[in-house]
């Protein structure tokens, strides 16, 4: 029995990192930019803390400036915000990101809109998710950014194809929708009130998986021969006090059927931060007026 190719996920970030870095000495020597990312983050969330330190290595990395900011846990909403507008006059930092989950007395949603739209490198903010929508040039959430490089660089063109998302978040699900109906994909969005979902996945050439559900997605739904991306990232018990991460699919039931299919970990993962260089480059040169390197998409 064939088997599913796997998408190396990892690999194909270390790829898109090399160009990022090129690209950014391409703006020091051509235009004199140095890229600059901000990074703030408030509290002492375990997960967040790991996320920040890798992104500041990624960044340094690339060739990149980087500044971080660490809050205390009781900072309050109007502190932040004052931050923020700082961040957003700061001709050094061309783009900003605001570490989730915030603390309770913080409204996230008033975060991201005080972020100035061309700083936004997480791709969150409203006026963003309005240009991905209507077709013009913004910055996209780096999720789903990641799964449609992945996509292309393994399909190809992706016209014509069928596509099913499932999973409505403002985060993936919903961007994802709207970059693959840009690919001029027919696309399907399902989600938790979804009826008969297993019919919905037989029919689709790509399938997206973003509904935080570990395991959810069965390999006999899938039509033959489909491309899987599996966005979910949960910890379920292995036993004897174990834990292990998986997918939102049944990988090993859905490497009998698919054409393709990014493992958990090693897939999605690792695109996350090299999509969010990525768009800091684009961000630079937007801020610049000057043209994005050659180099980024090489």
């Amino acid at each position: 029995m064939t088997q599913a190719t796997l998408i190396d996920g990892k690999a194909f970030a270390l790829t898109v990192r090399e160009r990022v870095a090129r690209a950014v000495q391409v703006l020091k020597d051509r235009d004199g930019i140095t890229t600059g990312l901000a990074v703030v983050l408030v509290g002492e969330d375990p997960a967040s803390q790991i996320y920040v330190r890798n992104k500041h290595k990624a960044t340094v990395d690339a060739g990149m400036e980087s500044f971080e900011h660490r809050l205390p846990a009781d900072t309050s909403e109007a502190d932040l915000l004052a931050l923020v507008r700082q961040l957003n006059e700061d001709p050094r930092v061309n783009g900003i990101l605001v570490q989730l989950p915030l603390p309770k007395q913080i409204d996230e949603a008033a975060v991201i809109a005080a972020i100035h739209p061309d700083k936004d490198v997480d791709g969150f903010h409203i006026i963003n998710a309005g240009r991905l929508w209507t077709g013009g040039a913004g910055t996209v959430p780096c999720t789903p950014l990641g799964c449609l490089l992945l996509l292309k660089h393994h399909l190809g063109d992706l016209s014509g194809k069928k596509a099913l998302v499932i999973g409505r978040s403002n985060i993936v699900g919903k961007p994802m929708a709207g970059l693959l109906l840009n690919e001029s994909c027919t696309v399907t969005v399902a989600h938790s009130r979804t009826r008969d979902l297993a019919a919905e996945v037989a029919q689709a050439d790509i399938v997206v998986a973003a509904v935080g559900r570990p395991q959810f997605v069965k390999g006999e739904w899938l039509k033959p021969g489909a491309v899987v991306i599996d966005v979910g990232i949960n910890r379920i018990d292995a036993g004897e006090g174990k834990t292990r991460v998986v997918g939102d699919v049944d990988f090993e039931s859905a490497l009998a059927v698919a054409g393709a299919i990014t493992p958990v970990p090693g897939g999605v993962g690792p695109m996350t931060i090299a999509m969010l260089l990525y768009n800091t480059v684009r961000a630079t040169c937007l801020q610049a007026g000057v043209a994005v390197p050659a180099e980024l998409d090489a």
